[in-house]
């Protein structure tokens, strides 16, 4: 009995080498189809093209072995994207699908006019018209963002802003567009911001021109 169950176990283990052997064989003999689609959506026609060399120049090979790191690595190094999703469509195709960013501000850095988008990244303007506020100073930009996200939520217009001032305080101006001045605390700009605000837009002080909210719960006007 012992015997037999021996030749059998022994039958099954050249069996399964030999299955094995013959799936690698077959395996190692296919082809798969290079990738011959990527489409990029999401930015100007223009970008779109720029971004979709670049990434075919990566030598993409089948969409099993993309390297996918390689594709957001490109795709990161450009100013003008907020978020991206990539999907694959088998057997050879890629969609790369982008959320652009929001362009907030402008500023000067080293002598050049930049963009600052959502993304806290910078874009040369070129000969971008884009009317934009204008950031003098030299913020951390993810300051400015949180600056942004505070207006956003209070009773002004981000329209209604022209230039943003920054302090080596780390404190903020805000200009309007009627040359109206707002004086923000250096920390807690939500609730200056909500205090300078209540004399926005009323007749009773139309002739104001400066909102001093620097000192904790007190505002201080100037025509």
């Amino acid at each position: 009995m012992h015997q037999r169950k021996g030749k059998k176990i022994l039958i099954y283990f050249f069996l399964l080498i030999l299955v094995g052997s013959i799936n690698n064989v077959s395996f190692n003999n296919l082809k798969f189809q290079k990738i011959n689609f990527i489409q990029v959506a999401g930015l100007s026609d223009e970008e779109n093209q720029s971004l979709l060399k670049k990434i075919e120049n990566l030598n993409l090979n089948n969409i099993f072995s993309i390297n996918v790191e390689k594709i957001k690595h490109e795709i990161e190094l450009s100013s003008l994207i907020e978020k991206y999703h990539i999907s694959k469509r088998y057997p050879s195709s890629i969609d790369i699908n982008i959320q652009k960013t929001e362009f907030l501000a402008k500023i000067n850095n080293d002598g050049k006019i930049f963009l600052v988008g959502s993304n806290g990244k910078f874009t040369e303007t070129g000969f971008s018209k884009i009317q934009l506020p204008f950031i003098f100073g030299n913020p951390v930009i993810d300051d400015f963002i949180i600056l942004k996200t505070i207006i956003d939520q209070s009773k002004i217009s981000y329209n209604e802003i022209k230039n943003f001032y920054f302090f080596p305080s780390k404190r903020w101006d805000l200009e309007l567009k009627d040359n109206t001045i707002i004086k923000l605390s250096d920390n807690n700009i939500q609730k200056s911001l909500s205090l300078a605000t209540k004399f926005l837009h009323n007749d009773k002080f139309k002739d104001v021109k400066v909102i001093d909210a620097r000192i904790k719960n007190q505002v201080i006007l100037n025509d």
